[in-house]
């Protein structure tokens, strides 16, 4: 399947929505970078190293639908349409086990409204700008979230992908009749700021290996969850 023209990505400022739009953008895609800071210093330098327009930042916070709804707009203005929407925003707040201190009630629901209700407003909004049939939405999610990984402790992070998750299989389901596919991915223990030094791969595997599964997305594939390696996780 031939590769995006044209990838948002939220939460491209750093960790691994940062190094999707570097492969993307050095494969040939044109990537827009969606962040809340377009300063970021990686976007900044990315940017730089490619032709003009190849790598461009533009303003959003998932969580406000007034700036979903600014981003369609500009969008639409441009008269730009989207191959790939990839919903790589996200937080990991509360973490820790039962009784300790780091689960109040306001980690609870920014967590729930960045890395649940972030998609949602996300995908609301820019749906309309979605190339039909053949629009893309990847969101990625974390197979700490799955039923076959339960192993107690960091409530908060597991309930939310467990919700995204869902969402995005729900998704699959409604945009289906409109050739929107939809899938949720795991990226794998990444050596990010939110995964650690400690963490299995380096960021670069895990996006070639996401980029992967975002270009065999489809209409037989939609509501996958996967692994960036291509393992089906259950759910």
């Amino acid at each position: 399947m031939a590769s995006p023209r044209r990838i948002l990505i939220t939460g491209a400022g750093r960790g691994i929505g940062l190094e999707i739009a570097r492969q993307a953008a050095a494969r040939g895609d044109e990537v827009v970078a969606a962040v809340r800071h377009p300063s970021a210093p990686g976007l900044v330098e990315l940017a730089a190293a490619h032709p003009p327009g190849a790598v461009r930042t533009e303003m959003l916070d998932v969580t406000d639908p007034a700036s979903c709804a600014a981003l369609a707009a500009r969008l639409e203005a441009a008269g730009e349409a989207l191959d790939l929407l990839v919903c790589n925003a996200g937080i990991y707040l509360g973490r820790g086990k039962l009784g300790d201190p780091v689960f109040p009630a306001e980690a609870w629901a920014e967590t729930f409204a960045v890395n649940v209700a972030g998609v949602f407003l996300t995908v609301e909004a820019l749906l309309p700008r979605l190339a039909r049939p053949g629009g893309k939405i990847a969101v990625i999610s974390s197979q700490m979230g799955g039923s076959g990984r339960a192993p107690g402790a960091n409530y908060i992070y597991r309930a939310s992908k467990a919700a995204a998750t869902n969402l995005a299989r729900n998704l699959a389901a409604d945009l289906a009749p409109e050739g929107v596919a939809v899938g949720a991915y795991h990226p794998g223990w990444v050596r990010t700021d939110m995964g650690g030094s400690g963490a299995d791969i380096p960021v670069e595997e895990s996006a070639a290996g996401l980029l992967a599964r975002f270009d065999a997305l489809g209409p037989e594939t939609t509501g996958a969850f996967e692994s960036y390696d291509g393992t089906p996780l259950p759910f």
